[in-house]
């Protein structure tokens, strides 16, 4: 990236930029709520996926400690960065070589910056500032591996739209405004393959709208053939680059509504079976393997609609006994998960993890929150909790506490989520890709 940015800098020499007005001049994290962070990025333009991973700014006087603060334009970051020794030595780069980069290079070294440093990146010339319209390097960026998993926090204060974004590798909060919104899009569905969905009522018309924070762009959906507020979820396939909307049962639980898809392929909502008479346990769905599944208490066990045949089909999994709340979370491979607290006193509750046998229709226990988070995550018995998540990654919010707690299925392992932007009372969350790539048409 170092080699990159000298290039730049001899080909359009003192050509400087101001980055791009995504984000506001703000302060997401203080010292107190991020964790100092105590790696400085490397000089080969890599990227560093792992969750451990962290990012700075290098010390040209690694015989002091020195604390950084960084506010870039374009993007609104604060990163507390502290550096005991030089772990590389500054290399003096030649204008005369790097300037001669190649197109193509250049642009496989950009795509494999993380999405939340290009902005910064952008300032440095004007060949780099209109880089998110180059489709050169959009198509580097669409066949690189993704940034890794990211929380998205979203609430409205005074009934002005607020997004921050975690990056798990990065372990840094960034600011992105949603004033792009329209004023009706206030409840936040999900989200896909870089792609976040929101729906709410305009006036008295239920609408729902996709959009890419990265590139700021949006469009609402056509309106669906019953207007009524409906559960939704979206769906991104990445390898035609088109998506789908599902909106399932009334939100009040009206189940004699059809089902209705969207396709953004014929954007147009088209209609399907109408769930057969359930009575749900909750209105949370998760998506897993083209198949989308609901908890019902009547019969007991699993609702199941497969998109690729629009039916609805009963699957009698029975739940685990006293089982208080439970929420269905879809994993990688086929893999289902529900997720809940066990116990009849608050002094003998627990969370647990149970993964969905396919075969044999029964939950298999995987995993036990231990105590000492259990108890920090959730103080009162009937404290309410949030449960979701994406790649194997199960993240637990708590609701008057803003903490967030994440557990990695593969690893085993357990960590807290450092920040303050899950202290917001009304906050809404999901695990976010960004993709400048995503596409809404």
């Amino acid at each position: 990236m170092a080699a990159a940015a000298a290039a730049a800098e001899s080909s359009e020499s003192g050509s400087r930029l101001s980055s791009s007005q995504l984000m506001k001049d703000e302060t997401v994290c203080n010292e107190e709520a991020c964790p100092k962070q105590a790696s400085p990025i490397r000089g080969s333009g890599s990227r560093n996926t792992s969750p451990s991973g962290r990012v700075g700014l290098r010390n040209t006087s690694p015989s002091r400690q020195k604390v950084v603060k960084t506010k870039p334009r374009g993007l609104d970051e604060e990163t507390v960065a502290t550096f005991g020794k030089a772990v590389h030595p500054d290399v003096q780069m030649e204008d005369s070589i790097w300037a001669m980069l190649p197109e193509d290079l250049l642009n496989e070294i950009l795509a494999r910056v993380p999405p939340f440093m290009i902005f910064r990146l952008r300032s440095v010339c004007k060949r780099w500032n209109s880089i998110l319209q180059d489709n050169s390097f959009l198509k580097f960026h669409s066949e690189v591996p993704s940034h890794g998993p990211c929380l998205l926090t979203f609430w409205k204060n005074s009934q002005t739209p607020q997004c921050s974004v975690f990056s798990l590798p990065l372990k840094t909060w960034y600011k992105i405004p949603f004033s792009f919104l329209p004023q009706w899009a206030f409840w936040l569905v999900g989200s896909s393959g870089g792609l976040v969905c929101f729906s709410g009522l305009d006036g008295l018309i239920f609408k729902a709208l996709v959009c890419n924070p990265l590139t700021q762009t949006w469009r609402t959906l056509p309106s669906m053939h019953y207007n009524q507020q409906r559960q939704l979820i979206m769906v991104v396939d990445r390898t035609d680059k088109s998506f789908k909307v599902i909106a399932t049962s009334d939100i009040y639980g009206d189940k004699s509504l059809p089902t209705e898809v969207y396709d953004s392929k014929i954007d147009k909502w088209t209609l399907h079976q109408i769930m057969p008479a359930v009575n749900l346990c909750s209105s949370k769905m998760a998506y897993c393997d083209s198949r989308l599944y609901l908890e019902t208490l009547s019969p007991l066990g699993l609702m199941m609609y497969r998109l690729d045949s629009g039916y609805w089909e009963h699957i009698p999994a029975k739940f685990p006994r006293s089982l208080l709340d439970g929420y269905l979370v879809a994993g990688t491979q086929k893999r289902l998960f529900l997720v809940g607290r066990i116990g009849l006193y608050s002094t003998l509750q627990s969370m647990r993890i149970w993964e969905l046998d396919h075969s044999k229709i029964t939950w298999v226990e995987i995993s036990r929150m231990p105590p000492k988070y259990f108890r920090a995550l959730l103080r009162l018995s009937a404290e309410r909790f949030e449960c979701f998540g994406q790649d194997n990654l199960i993240c637990f919010t708590s609701w008057n506490q803003g903490k967030g707690l994440i557990f990695d299925v593969d690893k085993k392992v357990w960590s807290w989520i450092a920040g303050c932007a899950l202290q917001s009372y009304n906050s809404q969350v999901c695990f976010y890709e960004p993709r400048f790539d995503a596409s809404i048409h």
